[in-house]
């Protein structure tokens, strides 16, 4: 058989049949000859690496084309980068990660203390304050963690982050077990809206023991918690203790997680809906107003108005819903007799002064009387307790990705004028 290999082929240091130095001391070798070894011009098939293609007699081999860095050469893709190409798109990359990880770092970090502050208040109807305003929430914070520490306003953090991860677990899981749909396409149906909703219901449904274990853990005052039997595991066993009703007693006025179903669903499900159609129509009039020169491959333009809009939609949800949330606070936190700290900023330890800790011990039958007893003994701001904390929290947010938009531009324009 004729061997594929062109007589010039100089891949892997072959050299032809005409070079002195090879073939010309060989005899041939015949079909009838000896079987002594006797060398013919053979090339074995080397593997299939640059510089080693298996050519036929029409083909002509890299090496005999146009030399690297020529003109069209292959090294043509290879040369050095152009200026503030690669650069730019390193920087860009930069930028939308950090922008992300400051937007993540603030809500669920920084943002924490004012999400137990206002967890406190939503549940403390004793307190003669309701701290409506961002003013009389920071001062009684900063009193609070003066009296028992900086930690305190960090507490149950962990289980958050635990609560988030089986919320997004459990969406998951049902979304491959079920036709519910886990995204919207872009033209959806009014099924596939009404799966949706579904889905975000139940996912709320299956965290609803986990997620009252993490507000105990939210609102417990550090004086009366117990570090060295505490763990960060201790959320997911308190959820399953109270779904399958073992562990240590509670009190009678323990509602069952039956009467919180219906309070959890429609928050979730109002607050997605709320959150998703103000980032929508926020993300529109953005589009509708921007200036055509807008550059797409801009950081600030791809990634803040999407960051801005989530805020926004974020920010409107929490306030429409938060009557919504305080009353499910309360049912969940009833009859699990725990002690959280003063909220009317009077923690000495004076006569006249308020004590550092109460207990929780509300007696409401049910979701709608518990909607009617605030109304009626507290009035309409008993529903807005610890408002001030989420107007605190959004604002603290706000400011951070108005922060991070200044830098980032000041990057750019530097980058750019280097």
């Amino acid at each position: 058989m004729a061997s594929r290999r062109p007589d010039s082929f100089d891949g892997l240091g072959y050299r032809g049949r005409d070079d002195p130095l090879y073939g010309a001391a060989y005899p041939v070798r015949s079909a009838g000859g000896p079987a002594e070894l006797q060398h013919h011009h053979w090339v074995t098939s080397p593997p299939d690496i640059p510089g080693s293609r298996n050519l036929h007699h029409t083909d002509r081999t890299p090496q005999l084309e146009e030399p690297l860095g020529g003109p069209g050469g292959p090294a043509a893709a290879w040369e050095a980068p152009q200026p503030g190409g690669p650069p730019a798109e390193q920087l860009n990359r930069f930028a939308g990660f950090g922008i992300g990880l400051v937007s993540l770092f603030t809500e669920n970090v920084l943002a924490h203390p004012c999400i137990v502050f206002r967890r406190q208040c939503q549940v403390n109807f004793h307190s003669s304050c309701y701290h409506l305003t961002p003013f009389s929430a920071v001062a009684v914070m900063y009193a609070i963690s003066k009296a028992q520490g900086v930690k305190s306003q960090w507490k149950g953090m962990g289980s958050t982050f635990i609560v988030h991860g089986i919320t997004l677990g459990a969406e998951g899981v049902i979304s491959e077990f079920t036709p519910l749909p886990r995204e919207l396409p872009h033209r959806w149906t009014f099924k596939q809206l009404a799966g949706h909703l579904l889905l975000k219901g139940l996912t709320a449904v299956v965290a609803l023991p986990f997620y009252c274990a993490s507000l105990i853990e939210t609102v417990q005052s550090e004086i009366v918690r117990d570090e060295a039997s505490s763990g960060l595991l201790d959320c997911v066993r308190e959820g399953l203790t109270r779904v399958l009703g073992v562990g240590a007693p509670h009190s009678r006025r323990l509602l069952p997680l039956s009467a919180l179903l219906l309070p959890a669903a429609l928050h979730a499900i109002l607050r997605y809906a709320i959150a998703s159609c103000v980032q929508r129509a926020a993300l529109w009039l953005h589009q509708r107003g921007r200036k055509p020169r807008a550059d797409p491959s801009n950081p600030l333009d791809a990634y803040f108005p999407e960051l801005a809009a989530a805020w926004a939609g974020s920010l409107v949800a929490d306030v429409a819903l938060f009557p919504l949330e305080t009353a499910l606070h309360r049912l969940a936190l009833q009859g699990t007799r725990t002690i959280i700290d003063a909220t009317d900023g009077a923690v000495g330890a004076g006569s006249g002064a308020s004590p550092l800790v109460l207990p929780v011990n509300t007696q409401y039958d049910g979701f709608s009387d518990c909607l009617h007893a605030i109304r009626r003994k507290e009035g309409a701001a008993g529903f807005y307790r610890g408002f001030g904390a989420l107007v605190t929290q959004y604002a603290l947010h706000g400011a951070l990705l108005a922060a991070a938009r200044t830098l980032l531009r000041l990057l750019l324009l530097d980058a750019r004028a280097r």
